[in-house]
């Protein structure tokens, strides 16, 4: 039994169709369908009843898909442990971040890294919407500073930065321009939203229920910061987002308004369990310096608009 034949057994599953999924797959169907035939012979059970307008899996079938799953999605970690040791030993640390990140910390961490580590290069690598963590678990970075709530398992985290959220509205907004509003301010707005993200980091973001019980009234979707932008400025529907947003993406026809009665951003530093990346821990010592920092001068500081935080 080879992968290639369960990543085919799960291709049919998905698609109910052998001409689909040969398409998909980019093999010929007569080639899928000999590869299935000789699947079922090796393993001594029917994986599929065959119909007129394609195939349904067996009960054995159903049970062996979910097994080939789990089976791909293994050897998809242990290609990910490969490469994180690769990259370990060409000395490059990759930071993952969303948007702003976890503000002013996410520069400064990676630059404080980076004086300390010359002979490392760290690349950042920014992800839309809820896809930092995604992208440690299957390799692509190495750590990142995650935009909460998220799937966190399997990972280490750590909160290491908390802002207030704001309301992102066109300049010719009627609350463009105030000091502050509530949630309910804006309830009737249309909210643009993602299918990017899971569907639990959509609904946080948007507050969903509202504080009176009632629900967001969704507007258009987008895929990434730039098209949200793009439609709040020209009056299409509003936004809601991390304050630091404000200072990273100012535009001149966009108002950035404090939201007052909603919980903050939490970020959290995260990485995985079983690294044993040295860069990694190198990098996680640099942002609790400079988380310890921060919070210290806030403290000494009270009225100061930094609002980093340190925990954990």
């Amino acid at each position: 039994m080879e992968l290639r034949q369960l990543t085919y057994l799960v291709a049919i599953a998905e698609e109910g169709n052998l001409g689909r999924a040969a398409a998909r797959l980019y093999v010929s169907q007569p080639a899928l369908s000999y590869a299935l035939r000789k699947l079922e012979a090796e393993l001594g059970v029917p994986l599929f009843d065959r119909h007129p307008g394609g195939v349904t899996p067996t009960p054995a079938g159903h049970d062996i898909v979910a097994e080939a799953r789990r089976t791909i999605r293994q050897a998809d970690r242990l290609l990910a442990t490969a490469k994180r040791h690769q990259r370990q030993e060409k000395a490059v640390l990759r930071v993952g971040f969303e948007a702003s990140g976890a503000g002013e910390l996410t520069t400064r961490a990676r630059a404080e890294f980076a004086r300390r580590n010359p002979d490392v290069r760290v690349e950042p690598k920014r992800f839309d919407w809820g896809q930092e963590a995604t992208a440690l678990r299957d390799g692509r970075i190495d750590v990142a500073f995650v935009w909460l709530p998220a799937d966190l398992t399997g990972l280490h985290t750590q909160i290491v930065h908390t802002e207030p959220r704001v309301a992102g509205l066109p300049t010719t907004h009627p609350l463009a321009g105030r000091e502050g509003i509530s949630i309910l301010d804006v309830k009737d707005e249309p909210l643009l939203w993602t299918e990017k993200a899971p569907r639990e980091w959509v609904d946080w973001w948007a507050v969903n229920p509202r504080p009176d019980g009632s629900t967001p009234h969704w507007g258009p979707k987008n895929d990434n910061v730039e098209e949200m932008l793009e439609q709040v400025a020209e009056g299409t529907a509003i936004c809601f987002a991390p304050a630091s947003m404000a200072l990273y993406y100012a535009r001149p026809d966009l108002s950035w308004v404090p939201l007052t009665d909603i919980e903050p951003l939490q970020v959290a530093l995260a990485w995985h369990k079983d690294t044993h990346n040295p860069h990694v821990t190198g990098f996680t010592h640099v942002v609790h310096e400079l988380t310890t920092t921060l919070q210290e001068n806030q403290t000494d500081n009270p009225d100061t608009e930094n609002m980093d935080s340190a925990a954990g």
